[in-house]
């Protein structure tokens, strides 16, 4: 039995049409605002809690994503990563210390730590209370 053109060609547009629809729309067509009480926590496994912003595409084509992480005072810190796009990360409260380059720097409220692509770093709570930083992930894989 053979399926007329016309059949294939409205079935192939539907499937299309479909992909389309599950792919994640960019965030970043419009300007808004991002509520912090619209994103969803999320619990890590070493108990700091993280909220995802957005990700997306810059009208200028630079790909960037946004999230807030809290580390609880005496947080295990997460485990030295290297990044394949860069980061400003935004100290909101409290004192962490920022490994990276086999260097320690130490960073409170209101300071901003830059990571380079490609570095392995971490961020560790050293304060008495929870720390909390927003992080803006620029270029590369920051949709991972």
């Amino acid at each position: 039995m053979r399926i007329p053109v016309l059949c294939l060609a409205i079935v192939s547009s539907a499937w299309a049409s479909a992909g389309a629809q599950t792919a994640a729309p960019n965030p970043l067509v419009t300007s808004r605002a991002f509520v912090f009480e619209q994103m969803k926590p999320r619990t890590n496994a070493n108990g700091s809690e993280s909220r995802n912003f957005f990700s997306g595409t810059l009208a200028t084509g630079e790909s960037i994503g946004v999230h807030e992480s809290v580390q609880p005072a005496g947080t295990v810190p997460p485990a030295p990563h290297k990044i394949q796009h860069s980061e400003l990360i935004v100290i909101q409260e409290g004192t962490v210390e920022y490994h990276h380059d086999g260097v320690v720097e130490r960073a409170g409220a209101g300071s901003i730590l830059y990571v380079k692509i490609g570095t392995e770093h971490f961020v560790a709570n050293v304060g008495d209370g929870p720390a909390k930083y927003a992080v803006i992930q620029i270029g590369g894989d920051t949709k991972k």
